[in-house]
């Protein structure tokens, strides 16, 4: 069952990491739309004139798109003090407790996204640009990453459990535990190959 559920999790961050791929280009985007607007305003006197609000929405979409993988990955800033410095034995509980509460924090977070979603569908609600564009689309791909967040964190949860159970608290404390300076290291030392490859001659 371990193994089933270390296979649903690389699944998911397999789609997740998709999403935070995504989300970045959209940052990317974003910088050139804003640069666009800036440059069509001040040389030809033209504007979106909704730079604003198209702007507000994908940078909340991209941050929403790219939770999920920032989990995977063990990437959000966790203050761990005296936790590191406890046996595997102990971590690996706490690794759970702290994870049941971003689940609890998840479940609400996304309920209120998707009854955010309902009520503007509901209303047929619109933003106030010039573009007039229904919030159910923004609001909708903001939910989805929410949703992504949280499926996330119950493959996690499952995982570690599972793990928890078989006694295996190492494999636990690698999965949910902080990132250490050799994990740093060894995806420092990973990109800096895969750059070599990519620029070597075929």
């Amino acid at each position: 069952m371990l193994r089933a559920a270390t296979q649903l999790r690389r699944g998911v961050a397999a789609v997740v990491a998709f999403m935070a791929w995504a989300a970045g280009w959209n940052y990317v985007a974003c910088a050139l739309f804003i640069t666009g607007d800036i440059i069509g305003r001040n040389l030809f006197g033209v504007s979106s004139a909704a730079t604003v609000e198209i702007t507000g929405y994908m940078l909340a979409c991209g941050i929403a798109w790219a939770l999920p993988h920032t989990l995977a990955c063990r990437a959000h800033i966790r203050v761990d003090v005296l936790v590191t410095r406890l046996p595997a034995k102990l971590r690996a509980p706490l690794h759970l407790f702290s994870l049941a509460l971003l689940i609890a924090f998840a479940v609400f977070t996304a309920w209120v996204a998707w009854e955010l979603v309902n009520e503007s569908a509901l209303f047929d609600a619109h933003d106030n640009s010039a573009l007039r564009i229904p919030m159910v689309i923004p609001q909708g791909i903001w939910a989805v990453g929410i949703t992504a967040f949280l499926v996330m964190a119950l493959v996690l949860m499952l995982e570690g459990v599972l793990a928890l159970l078989l006694g295996q608290a190492e494999q636990l404390d690698r999965l949910l535990g902080s990132r250490t300076i050799d994990d740093e290291a060894e995806e420092a030392l990973e990109a800096v190959a895969m750059a070599r490859e990519g620029g070597s001659p075929a």
